[in-house]
């Protein structure tokens, strides 16, 4: 298993993510969002996993700032996701080509 769990240090849930897998004793990487973003590689993996409106944080300031619940283009919205990393629903964790968003004990199980 390759955990990474994308995320913020001051997110609630990925702070349980992280606890769920250090009680599993199960390695992981941490990658905080706010200093470093996914990549477009990344980005694209996790997208073919749960899909590009999932990965929207529709509560972020930005998100109306930008006026993204009129934009339907997706590399555009795709764009401005590898741009703006406040942007993502925390937390984002991979497992190789497998992806979740938000707090998912029940599909990480699945993984173990």
């Amino acid at each position: 298993m390759n955990i990474q769990i994308f995320g913020r240090n001051k997110c609630f849930d990925t702070k349980k993510a992280e606890r769920y897998f250090k009680e599993r004793n199960i390695k992981f990487q941490f990658i905080d969002l706010n200093m470093k973003g996914l990549s477009k590689r990344e980005l694209e993996s996790v997208i073919a996993a749960v899909g590009l409106n999932d990965l929207f944080d529709t509560s972020a300031k930005n998100y109306e700032k930008l006026n993204l619940h009129k934009i339907t283009n997706k590399s555009i919205r795709q764009e401005l996701l590898l741009n703006n990393p406040d942007l993502y629903k925390t937390p984002i964790v991979r497992n190789g080509r497998q992806a979740t968003v938000g707090y998912k004990p029940e599909v990480w199980k699945t993984w173990e």
